[in-house]
């Protein structure tokens, strides 16, 4: 059986604009952002606020964490994305005061509709609430609200929200168990 479907080639559905100052950041990033000494986190900041990104009090931001869109991302006080962070904010990205992204999770905000031939891109903004810990290698995908005080597991694919003070684990992420917190 033979198929009739044809195949286009997509344009960037980003304006000029928007690549424009992409490359500058990616310049930005390699020469000041990725060198700059692992304690100099109130650098980091400053750069990311420079691209628009709003960043509280205290926050931690290692060198080797990816940021795509800075001006898509709000860190609240003294949240952290940690070593070798891919923070592909296409779309909005927030982490609330005290929330941890540790090394090598994947934030995710954008995605394409594998339902159309041409595959245009869909995004969908990612939250992740306060006290949240995202754990080593996980990934978020786009629209996902990960509750406060949750935490994913490590190595986990979380797809769908996580609800407050819970722990989810695994592929597809599931509820394992509450997260009660000793006083």
């Amino acid at each position: 059986m033979s198929s009739s479907v044809v195949f286009v080639r997509r344009s960037s559905p980003h304006s000029l604009k928007n690549r424009a100052l992409r490359a500058l950041w990616g310049w930005v990033w390699l020469l000041l952002f990725r060198p700059s000494p692992r304690t100099f986190h109130a650098w980091r900041r400053v750069l990311l606020r420079l691209f628009g990104a709003r960043i509280g009090r205290g926050v931690y931001v290692y060198p080797s964490a990816k940021i795509w869109a800075p001006w898509n991302l709000e860190m609240e006080d003294y949240s952290c994305l940690g070593d070798h962070v891919d923070c592909y904010c296409v779309d909005k990205i927030r982490l609330g005061a005290y929330s941890t992204v540790s090394q090598y999770s994947y934030l995710c905000s954008a995605s394409h509709d594998y339902t159309r031939v041409d595959l245009p891109l869909i995004t969908a903004p990612i939250s992740v609430g306060a006290g949240a810990w995202i754990t080593a290698d996980a990934f978020v995908g786009p629209g996902v609200v990960i509750g406060e005080g949750a935490i994913v597991g490590v190595r986990s694919t979380v797809l769908k929200d996580v609800e407050p003070w819970t722990v989810v684990a695994g592929t597809p992420a599931r509820k394992i168990k509450d997260r009660l917190v000793q006083k």
